[in-house]
């Protein structure tokens, strides 16, 4: 699976701004003829929480047409970051999954709302999982603040996942935190992670990006150049996940009735 990361950056409250550079770097990420492109958390908007009932997309309508006419002009997978949306009356930082058709094959309203930044003032709690197959293959997804959450994360990758996409807007002056975070949930999780952070200055923090593709062993195998925008590009061998768990069968060993 060859995965390709758009690390990039997002204007405060500028939606028309941010799609059309949405769609630019999708259109160089699709030169490079992968099989996933990824973008960050909260591309249309950014953090702007007090402006949701002016700025979010309604019912997502104008990401999955926008971004399900690009995944099937280009036969390519999305897993195409979060967007702030409304839906009855109520906003969510929501994630959209299209397959190489443009058919939405996964939402995913953010479970874990991140207080620091207001976000559990502003939007809703998302209350399901999100795993799905692209091309075959069984993975999850999850957002940001998700990642502080093992538990849930297990819930995911226990379904038999072989990969973890991680979308964020995750705060440079806690990176170092990010790092340790991502190469512990693949380890712990024997599975892939591909964790695409955006740059640029925020509402409340600076990004810096510092996106990742780590292996279930818990290396770094891709690592985007902090503070720069771009298309990073990586082949992961899936087959390395089925080695690890051959070796030590965490799954099978877990005890959930002990788990409360």
């Amino acid at each position: 699976m060859k995965v390709s990361l758009i690390q990039m950056a997002i204007y405060e409250a500028e939606p028309k701004k941010n799609i059309e550079n949405v769609l630019a770097w999708l259109e160089k990420a699709a030169l490079d003829e992968s099989d996933v492109i990824v973008l960050p958390e909260m591309w249309n908007t950014g953090y702007a929480l007090e402006q949701m009932a002016e700025l979010s997309d309604k019912d997502g309508q104008q990401t999955k047409n926008l971004l399900g006419k690009f995944a099937k002009e280009n036969q390519v997978n999305l897993v195409a970051g979060s967007v702030a949306i409304v839906k009855k009356n109520q906003f969510f930082n929501t994630t959209y999954v299209f397959n190489r058709a443009g058919q939405v094959i996964a939402d995913y309203d953010k479970v874990h709302l991140f207080g620091l930044m207001g976000e559990d003032r502003f939007l809703q709690a998302g209350h399901r999982e999100s795993t799905f197959e692209l091309d075959g293959v069984k993975v999850a997804s999850i957002i940001c603040y998700d990642m502080r959450f093992p538990e849930w994360v297990r819930t995911l990758m226990a379904t038999g996942a072989r990969v973890l996409f991680v979308v964020a807007e995750w705060p440079k002056k806690r990176v170092p935190q990010w790092e340790i975070l991502l190469r512990a949930r693949a380890v712990e999780n024997q599975a892939f992670v591909v964790a695409v952070n955006r740059v640029g200055q925020g509402v409340l923090d600076d990004f810096s990006g510092h996106s990742l593709v780590i292996d279930p062993l818990g290396n770094v195998i891709l690592q985007a150049p902090d503070n720069q925008e771009g298309v990073f590009s990586v082949d992961i061998d899936l087959s390395e996940v089925e080695k690890v768990r051959g070796h030590i069968p965490v799954f099978a060993d877990r005890k959930p009735e002990l788990y409360h």
